[in-house]
């Protein structure tokens, strides 16, 4: 009994595992496992951004547009309303970006992708958190259940949020 219990535990948690990757910056890929999520996309992206000036991160958005993809982005208004982002970038490119001011700090991080995809952790999507700074990346792929969460607040997020 015991032997099946910890086989049916050992086998559970590799599938887990394999459904999840985790990486770190600066030198441990955060930034590549954040555009891996995104280019994994074929029908919808929902961001949530605190600090958001990444160019590779808006070209991958960017580019999943141009896919067909539905691209939305709720991103913190103080932190991306008053200078030249990557939020901004993207709202100038017809993309459908708001700006959230409701909260002191909007300081959400995640992506989910294809309602069954989130990719979430302390990246924030900036070069610094990509090339400086120590950040976390962790990507759970094909979960829909912790997607419907992640994607339930990130509508009500951009709902409560300003057009760019």
């Amino acid at each position: 009994m015991f032997k099946k219990l910890f086989l049916l535990l050992l086998l559970v948690s590799n599938v887990f595992a394999d459904n999840i990757n985790v990486a770190f910056s600066p030198g441990g890929n955060g930034l590549e496992l954040v555009l891996k999520a995104i280019n994994s996309s074929t029908s919808s992206i929902c961001m949530a951004t605190y600090s958001f000036t990444s160019k590779p991160v808006a070209q991958a958005l960017l580019n999943a547009k141009k896919r067909g993809v539905d691209v939305q982005i709720v991103s913190d208004k103080k932190s991306n309303g008053s200078k030249y982002t990557a939020t901004k970038f993207l709202g100038n490119q017809g993309m459908d970006v708001r700006l959230n001011g409701k909260y002191p700090i909007m300081h959400n991080k995640f992506i989910v992708v294809d309602n069954k995809t989130v990719e979430t952790g302390s990246f924030n999507y900036t070069k610094a958190a990509a090339n400086k700074n120590a950040e976390n990346v962790i990507v759970i792929w094909n979960n829909p259940v912790v997607a419907s969460k992640y994607g339930a607040e990130c509508k009500r997020l951009f709902n409560e949020a300003t057009p760019y």
